[in-house]
């Protein structure tokens, strides 16, 4: 994967420490797309599903979607995630699904300095994907909500 212009909005000259989350239901190439910028850029990053619960992971291992109950300590460890990052890197990127707006506010809340970048993709496509992954705990690609 190659990245060839990401214009000023995730330039190392902005002179406020920024985080960005990208969002996409799974399978979208959010972690891919993520580790490749970070990587160009120097910039911090942290996959989102690194900070799930025991408990929220074995709901989804298991087919079962997770709800809002679910996933609320989870977007607020991202938060605090987030603040953390912003403290010592000029620009982070966090992976999360962050599909609905309840869920990108408490991600934002309290952090002026955060951005959402969309990524989404062709059914077709984040289906095959989903159905080739190996080694992740998220396995039924219908699962409501995705990771």
């Amino acid at each position: 994967m190659q990245l060839v212009e990401w214009g000023p909005a995730l330039s190392t000259t902005n002179h406020d420490h920024h985080v960005y989350v990208l969002m996409g239901v799974s399978g979208s190439g959010k972690s891919a797309v993520a580790s490749a910028v970070a990587h160009q850029l120097h910039a911090a990053f942290l996959d989102g599903d690194f900070l799930h619960p025991r408990c929220n992971i074995e709901k989804m291992a298991s087919g079962e979607p997770l709800n809002d109950d679910d996933r609320k300590p989870w977007l607020q460890a991202l938060n605090d995630a987030a603040f953390a990052m912003q403290r010592t890197n000029k620009i982070s990127l966090i992976v999360c699904s962050a599909l609905k707006k309840h869920y990108r506010d408490l991600l934002r809340e309290g952090n002026p300095n955060l951005s959402f970048i969309y990524l989404k993709g062709d059914f077709d496509v984040i289906e095959s994907r989903l159905k080739a992954r190996k080694g992740h705990f998220f396995k039924n690609p219908n699962a409501g909500d995705a990771v």
